[in-house]
């Protein structure tokens, strides 16, 4: 594809205003393309686009003049290099998959997944592996460095035992199978229906949170517990901070607790939920002497590197890691995948199609 056969034009899902996904989007079919790119950018034409979680939780949370709307929706994409500018790693042609973060420069842009073509600098693409086929990679970027970079963080070892509450989540998925590359027993929570998924991605113990109680109670319900993890991995992003605040009865000495969240968008700000923040905040701004909470907390904090989308580019290509797509929707069908993905039932990615000659 030449620069002259790049349209000026494309259909483009646009977040115009704060809401649910079916509120918040339109469907453009004049959106500009930004078709030249500039020093270190390629422009890719973009086959299938992932939904992530944070997408439809902001546009519920974010007010339009924070979230500078209109813009196109969606971080993770794959595609087809169609112009690489001046380029010395990517050129015409090339498949691709990779992301459009941090949130600023979707902001500044406009641009976003779900839309035909994006502009993007080349750091944030790879070449997509000849044994990942493009809706996989799709939904690969956003979840995989975000587990990547969690246990890059809590430097999880060989032999150690890790912990992982929402193992059949699109960041647990990753986490499970980058856990056991790394020598380390994964023991997982999920609901029952579930178990054999991420039992196949190498989960060694199972934990049906629908059948325990609360967790913190479960875990911590002998004394002392059976089992001591050394890192706890909070990758659902709840509100409640009970798994944190209990967790010195279940952690291992040193261990540490991590999380993708809190995300209180998840269960909306009932009243009811505000002495959970509240506790949650004291638990991370006060001393232990005060809180009588001894654990370590981190929160991931996701971002680009070069270096980890190779790394994990690296697993992808060896088949040590697989990426994991629950169901996939047309693209003029994107609010149905949305229905699907706000259920958070999903087991992987939620892809939508862009290109329909896949």
């Amino acid at each position: 594809m030449t620069s002259s056969e790049v349209p000026d034009t494309q259909k483009a899902w646009v977040s115009v205003r704060r809401g649910p996904p079916r509120r918040s989007l339109e469907l453009k079919e004049d959106w500009p393309v930004l078709k030249t790119p500039q020093a270190n950018e390629v422009l890719v034409k973009i086959k299938a686009a992932g939904l992530n979680p944070v997408g439809h939780k902001f546009m519920k949370l974010l007010p339009n003049w924070i979230a500078k709307r209109p813009h196109v929706a969606e971080f993770d994409f794959s595609g087809t290099v169609a112009d690489a500018h001046e380029s010395k790693d990517f050129s015409v042609g090339d498949e691709v998959y990779g992301w459009i973060w941090p949130l600023e420069l979707q902001k500044s842009t406009k641009q976003g997944a779900l839309s035909e073509y994006i502009r993007i600098p080349e750091s944030h693409i790879v070449k997509r592996p000849s044994n990942i086929t493009p809706i996989e990679a799709a939904g690969i970027s956003l979840a995989g460095l975000t587990a990547l970079q969690a246990l890059d963080a809590v430097k999880l070892e060989e032999g150690q035992t890790i912990f992982i509450n929402g193992g059949s989540t699109a960041v647990g998925s990753f986490a499970i199978q980058l856990a056991k590359l790394r020598g380390a027993k994964v023991v997982v929570t999920a609901s029952g229906k579930n178990e054999e998924y991420v039992r196949k991605l190498g989960a060694d113990e199972f934990i049906d949170y629908t059948k325990v109680g609360p967790l913190h109670t479960f875990l911590g319900h002998t004394q002392p517990p059976a089992t001591k993890y050394n890192v706890v991995f909070e990758a659902v992003g709840l509100f409640d901070p009970s798994l944190y605040s209990h967790s010195s009865k279940y952690l291992a000495p040193n261990g540490l607790y991590i999380s993708v969240g809190p995300q209180p968008w998840n269960q909306g700000f009932h009243l009811n939920l505000v002495p959970q923040g509240l506790r949650l905040i004291g638990a991370l701004g006060l001393p232990s002497f005060v809180t009588g909470i001894k654990s370590k907390f981190l929160m991931v904090a996701v971002h680009n590197s070069v270096e980890d989308n190779k790394r994990l580019q690296t697993y992808l290509s060896e088949g040590k890691v697989k990426p994991l797509v629950d169901s996939v929707f047309k693209f003029d069908d994107a609010l149905s995948a949305y229905d699907r993905i706000v259920t958070s039932r999903a087991t992987g990615k939620v892809i939508v199609q862009v290109d329909p000659s896949l």
